[in-house]
């Protein structure tokens, strides 16, 4: 069987290079997106790698970074700039390959197993790659290339910006093993501390432990990520084309503020079910387990899932899984930056109707009015009264 070439390609500094692609002025000046201190959201969003290099630090108040680098110049976000550039980049993408799986609006993994030859070789690919991002969209991506999903992800990690590294099978324990293992994407801040406990620090450490511990201790989740850091459980890159059933339907976004309270967190939850609900409910799927992923002003990772008493597809049985789901392992004493839901055990069964009183079958049956409503005004035309106030959403 052909060893797959997976490449794995994150836009640097997509928030700030975005604004300065499109603003010439702010060529070669240390550039920040960020808050309005007026609003009570003076926080640094996003920097360029030339604010990086003054030490300035996402989620840090802004008088804490012009501090640090009087001459910083700040904008406020434009999402829908950032969508849009997203968008392109996609396009530019899909002319190498249909295997592209998105994660988070400025990150790709890519399957060119079957066309990495007509470029004479993935690296060639990937380095044609870098320069038509550059030249079409003037912004830069570091390409990780290798033979799976987890171990291009971190090759385009180890260096950036604007850099090309290969990570390949016959040597990955050599160029990986060392690093830590936050390095990897999916290792919370409590799977951390656990495997800390057990003296494991490094990929390495991780590979060396028999995979029945890692299986007994985490579950499934262990198992898979004992068979990755060995290289023997390789993902499969989804194809934007795919019309099967799909494994999972979720939502993510990394807010405009870090949060911290509880009802910003439920906002955040309803905000992020809505469009689940709406996408299940689109393709006639009902959900029987449902994950939350929590990412913090640290960067650290804290993600669990667990299965639903009833299948669903109604925004509001959604919501109240996710946030008991996240209230029994999230204390709020941290900032949270992104959060991501996602439903699975997907379904065609619809559900049994129980009784004209049953709560299930209600909240779906209103949900679907919604939709219908929706489509037929336009989107803004009915919202959660919660989320009128919620300004540090997009």
């Amino acid at each position: 069987m052909k060893e797959r070439v997976i490449l794995h390609c994150d836009a640097n500094s997509f928030y700030a290079s975005v604004e300065c692609a499109i603003n010439p002025e702010l060529k070669g000046k240390a550039v920040a997106v960020s808050g309005n201190p007026q609003k009570r959201t003076g926080i640094i969003l996003a920097k360029n790698d030339i604010a990086k290099k003054y030490g300035i630090k996402t989620g840090e108040a802004i008088w804490q970074a012009k501090e640090k680098c009087p001459e910083l110049i700040c904008v406020s976000p434009n999402h829908e700039l950032y969508e849009t550039y997203s968008k392109k980049l996609h396009e530019i993408y899909s002319t190498y390959t249909h295997l592209i799986e998105p994660f988070g609006i400025d990150e790709c993994w890519l399957d060119v197993t079957e066309t990495e030859q007509l470029f004479n070789g993935a690296l060639n690919l990937a380095e044609d790659i870098r320069a038509r991002v550059k030249s079409e969209l003037n912004i830069t991506v570091s390409i990780g290339v290798s033979f799976s999903k987890l171990f291009a992800k971190l090759g385009s990690d180890i260096k950036k910006p604007d850099a090309i590294t290969v990570i390949p099978k016959q040597n990955f324990k050599a160029l990986t093993y060392l690093l830590p293992i936050s390095s990897i994407v999916g290792i919370g801040r409590k799977m951390e501390m656990h495997l800390s406990k057990m003296n494991i620090t490094t990929i390495g450490d991780l590979a060396n432990i028999p995979t029945e511990i890692l299986k007994h201790k985490f579950g499934i989740v262990g198992e898979e990520l004992s068979l990755k850091v060995k290289g023997i459980y390789n993902e499969t890159v989804k194809s934007i084309y795919e019309d099967e059933l799909p494994k999972s339907v979720g939502n993510g976004t990394t807010t405009i503020v870090d949060i911290f309270t509880p009802k910003e967190v439920n906002d955040t939850i309803l905000y992020l079910s809505e469009e689940v609900g709406r996408r299940l409910r689109e393709k006639k799927l009902f959900s029987y387990a449902i994950s939350v992923t929590v990412k913090t002003c640290e960067f650290k990772y804290e993600h669990h899932s667990c299965k639903m008493q009833a299948p669903t597809n109604s925004t509001k049985d959604i919501a109240e899984n996710a946030m008991k789901l996240l209230n029994s392992f999230w204390d709020y004493k941290e900032k949270i930056r992104a959060i991501r839901i996602c439903c699975s055990s997907l379904s065609t069964m619809p559900i049994k109707q129980l009784s004209m009183f049953d709560k299930t079958t209600k909240n779906a049956e209103l949900s679907k009015a919604i939709d219908i409503i929706r489509r037929k005004y336009g989107e803004d035309i009915i919202k959660s009264a919660s989320l009128k106030k919620a300004n540090f959403l997009r």
